[in-house]
């Protein structure tokens, strides 16, 4: 029970992470304005994302909040239908529904703009991001874990029954 409070607390903190880091970026920066963060790791390049990941679906702002809807009415329902199943599975979904509502109230409350600023300097071909981000990857990330985990679970239990 501790694990899913817990998981729950993470979300609501990654969510006000999220939601702080923005209003602090749009105060103390200028668009397009960058700066270091951590030296040769990450710099601060403040953007705005009118699309998903990539870019892609720039100026789809009314596809990207619905298709959004409908990813966190997809994760609540399997989260209800399969909560107790696995503690892996439930951090995995919170944290995907924190960086959803993030990147969600973004597109709502700034005329289709995601405010993204992390970008890494190492690489610098790769999408400046923000915090929902990275909650939307490392969730995604862990939901695959867990259908890879329970795949050899499956293939483990049909081997031992033959």
């Amino acid at each position: 029970m501790l694990s899913y409070i817990l998981a729950i607390l993470c979300g609501i903190f990654v969510l006000g992470a999220d939601v702080v880091s923005k209003l602090y970026i749009i105060r103390n920066f200028a668009l397009g304005e960058t700066a270091p963060f951590i030296n040769g790791l990450i710099d601060i390049v403040y953007i705005h994302n009118r699309g998903a990941a990539w870019g892609i679906f720039g100026g789809k702002t009314l596809f990207l909040i619905l298709f959004t809807i409908a990813i966190m009415v997809f994760c609540i329902v399997f989260l209800v239908k399969n909560a107790k199943k696995s503690k892996l599975m439930f951090w995995a979904v919170i944290l995907i529904i924190s960086g959803g509502i993030g990147n969600m109230y973004d597109r709502i409350f700034r005329e289709g703009n995601v405010v993204d600023f992390l970008h890494f300097e190492f690489w610098p071909d790769f999408p400046v991001f923000n915090i929902a981000d990275c909650a939307v990857v490392v969730g995604g990330g862990l939901l695959v874990l867990y259908f890879v985990i329970d795949i050899f679970k499956d293939y483990k239990l049909k081997k031992a029954g033959k």
